[in-house]
């Protein structure tokens, strides 16, 4: 090739249209990767053996079936590169985490902010029992969208400010990281509730065993997943009744 052909090559190059791909979604820089995990099934609620309180929460063990889908949430994040592990002081998150601890060798640190909302007179295990039974409070609950409905039940606002302060500090704690936070249906609806702008109970609550996403930098989150389930084996599910 002579210099004339190189020049007309290069031009030839030069006059071809840009071509521009999809790419996968990358996290901002500086943003945290937060898996919310829900704990496994828990214990049943009897209404003659009221669950262990810890600082006035109710505190059931793992059900059988909720030790069976701990061990599939270890299997599923073995392979994840985490900064860390966090638990709530409940210890159906810290039995649920269990399984992924001893694979990656981390200790869980407590997140307090996190723990289940309050149920006032409820807890124990008598919501479980209100709910079921239809009790006319429990309706209300649902209608008007508030868990304060409940005698002595913490309010809406203060239970969203303490997920969302909670959220907040992790995520600055592990900017451009990822971590794995054992916690509760409650607390993963309100965090998924907020970050779209949605009402309390927009979400339905997650499953036992579920793992959502949430990517977070500042105030700001935005949902990259949730209730991914592919993990658990259906046959040990906690039965609907």
């Amino acid at each position: 090739m002579d210099d004339r052909d190189d020049t007309a090559h290069r031009r030839d190059e030069a006059d071809e249209p840009a071509v521009y791909r999809q790419t996968r979604y990358k996290a901002p820089d500086g943003a945290a990767e937060l898996l919310l995990i829900r704990h496994g099934a828990s214990e049943p609620a009897h209404s003659d053996r009221p669950f262990p309180l810890v600082d006035g929460q109710g505190d059931p063990e793992l059900a059988p079936e909720g030790r069976e889908q701990a061990e599939r949430v270890g299997e599923r994040l073995a392979e994840e590169n985490l900064d860390a592990i966090y638990v709530t002081p409940l210890r159906r998150t810290a039995q649920t985490a269990a399984p992924l601890v001893r694979r990656l060798g981390l200790e869980p640190r407590v997140e307090p902010g996190l723990r289940e909302v309050y149920l006032g007179e409820w807890e124990g295990g008598l919501f479980r029992k209100m709910v079921a039974e239809g009790d006319p409070v429990a309706q209300r609950m649902f209608a008007q969208e508030r868990w304060d409905v409940i005698p002595g039940a913490e309010a809406n606002e203060a239970f969203a400010g303490r997920v969302d302060a909670s959220l907040t500090r992790l995520a600055a704690a592990h900017a451009g990281g990822r971590i794995a936070v054992f916690t509760h249906g409650g607390v993963i609806a309100q965090a998924l509730a907020a970050a779209t702008g949605a009402r309390p109970f927009a979400f339905l609550a997650p499953d036992n065993g579920s793992i959502s996403c949430l990517v977070r930098i500042g105030d700001l989150s935005s949902i990259r997943g949730f209730n991914d389930v592919s993990h658990l084996d259906w046959s040990v599910a906690a039965p609907l009744t």
